[in-house]
């Protein structure tokens, strides 16, 4: 299952480290960045958010991102969560990518596809492992995640959420959504992470298009073994602009705990305290 999912607070969270292209708190003016209070931030910089559904690869570029520098939440429950990393994926920004445009005006938008053929057996098995602690009263999971899968995927209107034609209608009207919404817009990218050459088509959208890890040490070594500290990945790169760049095969098969045991110090805590505690942002869906 997911990974920070819990209700449970966490009390504790990797803080950053290393060079990064996007902002941070620092680099806020805390007058203009009111994500903290009055909900909406001005940034010198890009945040990026990953709004693919689960299933489609977003620990891969979770993982790819971390090794390019960024600060990276796979999930973000509080608004400090947000504010810290440079990259957030999957919950909830597969469920509130309009309120976070609205929020983040700088933002930069990534899609993932996957093929239905194998996206629907994968996220069948995913809501195997979810359905109990999603149930709004007594699931475990943080409210934040209750909400975006019952918006997303009606999990609390459904007597059986995974049922293949469910799940086919959902993903196709959540991509139908997300691509009217961002129609011609220069700031959105759609990938398949299956597809050769697509992380550096994603490093070049986001203006990332430096030096690199290669595909088959990030790969191998993100299979054999996750818990090894990824500085091991860095002491071989390459030039993006000479090697095409795929992503990483993470959570494969009914693995769903990757983002968990790859060790990296940018990882950013989906339930990190900020100067409101663990608050989220007040909109509505």
């Amino acid at each position: 299952m997911p990974d920070n999912a819990n209700n449970s607070p966490i009390t504790t969270h990797v803080q950053p480290t290393g060079n990064s292209q996007f902002a941070t708190p620092d680099e806020m003016n805390p007058a203009k960045s009111n994500a903290l209070g009055g909900e909406q931030v001005t940034a010198e910089k890009l945040k990026v958010f990953i709004i693919g559904l689960p299933r489609t690869g977003t620990t891969s570029v979770s993982v790819a991102l971390l090794e390019q520098g960024l600060k990276v939440a796979h999930m973000a429950f509080t608004k400090q969560a947000f504010m810290l990393a440079d990259a957030i994926s999957d919950v909830p920004c597969f469920s509130d990518y309009r309120q976070l445009d609205g929020l983040f005006p700088q933002a930069k938008f990534v899609y993932l596809e996957r093929d239905l053929a194998k996206w629907v057996p994968s996220m069948q098995m995913l809501l195997g492992k979810m359905l109990p602690h999603l149930e709004a009263k007594s699931g475990r999971f943080h409210p934040i995640m209750k909400r975006s899968f019952q918006h997303t995927f009606a999990i609390d209107k459904e007597a059986n959420p995974a049922d293949e034609a469910h799940l086919i209608d959902c993903y196709q009207r959540h991509q139908n959504e997300v691509f009217a919404y961002f129609h011609n817009r220069e700031d959105f990218i759609s990938l398949d992470i299956s597809h050769a050459g697509s992380l550096s088509r994603l490093l070049q959208f986001l203006g990332l298009a430096t030096n690199g890890p290669t595909l088959g040490q990030m790969t191998d070594r993100a299979h054999s073994n996750t818990q090894t500290n990824s500085t091991l990945i860095h002491q071989d790169r390459v030039n993006t602009s000479e090697h095409v760049l795929d992503f990483p095969k993470l959570n494969a098969g009914t693995h769903v705990a990757a983002w968990h045991e790859y060790k990296h110090p940018n990882k950013v805590n989906s339930n990190s305290a900020g100067p409101q505690s663990r608050k989220f942002f007040d909109y509505t869906l």
